[in-house]
């Protein structure tokens, strides 16, 4: 049951990230993954820095956003390059 919320968590984030990073989603495998890959990187980040956000789906959405956003940002710059 876990790795259905995981899925969710990383469709809704992916979703976000594509919303408020300029240019679109990915479609819905594609955010999926972009929000998958952003919760492990976003994860990875505030246990590095110490950060805590309130634990529970919202928290867990947000963390996941956050990590979604520099990795669609860190794509795009490397596109560019």
């Amino acid at each position: 049951m876990e790795i259905i919320w995981f899925l969710i968590v990383g469709l809704v984030a992916g979703w976000l990230a594509g919303m408020l990073v300029k240019g679109g989603g990915y479609g819905l495998v594609g955010d999926m993954v972009v929000g998958i890959l952003g919760a492990l990187l976003g994860g990875y980040l505030f246990g590095s820095l110490g950060g805590a956000v309130g634990g529970g789906l919202l928290g867990s959405i947000v963390v996941a956003t956050l990590g979604a956003v520099i990795l669609i940002v860190v794509l795009r710059l490397i596109k560019r390059a």
